[in-house]
């Protein structure tokens, strides 16, 4: 089965073939992402109308480059699938509306896929892992622990009531003057800073639930800046470390109930997942993989190419989809909100995020 997968949700225009055998076992033919971090960088975060007219000046020829860098043509298709949500609404259109008129056609499946569905199943592409298995998604727009038992079924076990992890790292890099995209760049400052000068709180430790909040978090970091007279590149290093570790303990502590939240209702899993943006945070990986070993279980994290937004994981989420005769029809819409859990309630701070999303 041969599957084109279009990603335009937020700030990457991306388009990628993928191979998936009867098996079930998936290739990657060709991977193209194309960063629109210039454009946005002098504006300190994602504009959606610049967004937008980036995926329309773009992703034609994203497409082009996929499709012959896989060596196939759009008759040998078994699937066309795009991001139809969630994400900033501009860009979904562009990349369904794309999938559409390529599957209309060449007469090929659509496939709509869920964004967040397409981290969900990645580590299925990348390490064919059997369901189930506890997800950790976390990214600029989301931070979530759902319990993957199925293509299609999900349960949210924990989310933000507020910021996502990401979100809070690229404010916090904002308001200590650090360029954009902030969350590199928090890491990399952290490395060369004193995670113990500040003591940042750690937010919801020891709650039963495996909610997380970051708005504190990142309150603290700015009443601990503004004590500051003159900020100077050791302090910046330092807050940046503070914030870092109190963000991993509070990830791991989190993350620990989640997987205990897990266990009781499926069972052990298969495996502790990590995706999204933040998943490619080494020290965050670190904290990961402790956690992880403490459960009993493996950790898995995709490359960090495949945790960032790519069309590769579109493709493949198509593919499993298409494999349970999961179609799509032209009526198919874009959406800027769409749960991953269907009878999951949206948190407060639902589409008040960097991305709209």
């Amino acid at each position: 089965m041969l599957v084109l997968g279009i990603e335009t949700t937020c700030d990457e225009t991306a388009a990628a073939v993928i191979e998936r055998a009867p098996d079930g076992r998936g290739r990657i033919l060709s991977n193209i992402v194309r960063s629109q971090i210039e454009e946005h960088a002098r504006f300190g975060g994602v504009v959606p109308e610049i967004a937008a007219r980036a995926h329309v000046d773009l992703l034609d020829g994203i497409v082009d480059r996929a499709m012959h860098e896989a060596g196939v043509g759009f008759a040998e298709l078994n699937g066309v699938a795009a991001a139809a949500g969630p994400g900033l609404i501009g860009g979904v259109i562009v990349g369904l509306t794309t999938a559409k008129a390529i599957a209309m056609v060449h007469d090929t499946p659509l496939v709509a896929v869920n964004h967040l569905e397409a981290h969900a199943l990645t580590p299925r592409l990348t390490d064919g892992i059997e369901f189930p298995y506890c997800l950790f998604l976390a990214s600029g727009g989301h931070t979530q622990i759902v319990a993957v038992t199925g293509v299609g079924q999900y349960v949210r076990l924990g989310t933000t009531v507020d910021d996502a992890i990401g979100e809070a790292f690229d404010k916090v890099a904002k308001m200590l003057g650090l360029p954009y995209p902030g969350g590199p760049q928090v890491e990399r400052a952290a490395a060369d800073g004193d995670a113990a000068r500040f003591a940042f709180p750690r937010p919801m430790q020891g709650r039963p639930d495996a909610n997380f909040s970051l708005s504190g978090l990142k309150t603290a970091v700015r009443n601990e800046a503004s004590r500051l007279l003159e900020i100077t590149p050791q302090d910046i290093s330092d807050l940046c470390a503070s914030f870092q570790a109190a963000v991993m303990d509070s990830t791991a502590d989190r993350l620990s109930v989640g997987l205990k939240l897990f266990g009781e209702q499926f069972g052990a899993p298969q495996a502790l997942v990590a995706a999204g943006g933040v998943a490619a945070n080494q020290a965050i990986r670190g904290a990961l993989h402790d956690v992880a070993r403490q459960a009993g279980t493996q950790l898995i994290m995709p490359p960090p190419s495949l945790c960032t937004d790519n069309g590769a994981m579109i493709a493949w989420a198509g593919a499993e989809r298409l494999a349970l005769g999961l179609t799509d029809t032209m009526e198919a819409q874009p959406r800027a909100r769409w749960l991953l859990d269907a009878n999951a309630t949206a948190p407060a701070g639902y589409g008040n995020t960097r991305a709209g999303f």
